[in-house]
């Protein structure tokens, strides 16, 4: 039997690099997990949920959290999109893949250094590491992600979940999203 944190390489070097920071945080409210704990995703979640969702760290203090969204087969479970789930039943698509995900855990918050002290020794590790930096344009990712993955995650959401609400705000992006690409290949056309 492995002791390795998951099976996934990227997030047994993150937990590597948090066991190390003896507690500071490097990022707001993050902090891994177990593994595919299940509790996150309530009492008795559907055995689709269960197969499809695999949470993995906490997002914020208040019980939000990450879960990587086994959409399909693929074997390198790094390059899963990841889901957030928020504890006030917001759903969104935070990044393509981990590598995503770990350069906005990066970004420095409102306020500052001061609720991620190690932030820093997460920036080194994440350069060292990974030939990463943090993410210049958050937003961008997330309209990445949401563009990719977003109307592929709602359609599977709806599929055990019939009642849209929880998914209502990310089909609002979506469509608006959609609109905005499709009125910037009209003013191309233009050109």
């Amino acid at each position: 039997m492995s002791s390795a944190y998951s099976p996934v390489p990227e997030l047994n070097l993150l937990k590597e690099l948090e066991d190390s920071l003896d507690g500071e945080a490097f990022s707001d409210g993050f902090e891994l997990f177990e593994y595919g704990r299940v509790s996150p995703l309530g009492p008795e979640p559907p055995a689709e949920l269960r197969d499809r969702l695999i949470p993995f760290a906490q997002a914020t203090a208040s019980g939000s959290f990450y879960a990587l969204w086994k959409r399909d087969d693929e074997v390198d479970l790094a390059t899963l999109p990841v889901i957030f789930c928020g504890d006030e039943g917001d759903l969104f698509i935070a990044a393509r893949d981990l590598r995503e995900l770990f350069r906005l855990l990066a970004v420095e918050d409102e306020d500052g250094d001061e609720c991620a002290p190690a932030r820093q020794a997460y920036v080194g590790w994440l350069k060292r590491t990974f030939g990463l930096t943090p993410a210049e344009d958050p937003g961008a990712i997330y309209r990445a992600a949401l563009a990719e993955y977003g109307r592929a995650f709602a359609d599977w959401w709806l599929t055990f979940d019939d009642e849209d609400s929880i998914v209502a705000d990310l089909l609002e992006e979506l469509e608006e999203l959609e609109e905005l690409e499709e009125l910037e290949e009209l003013e191309e056309l233009g050109r």
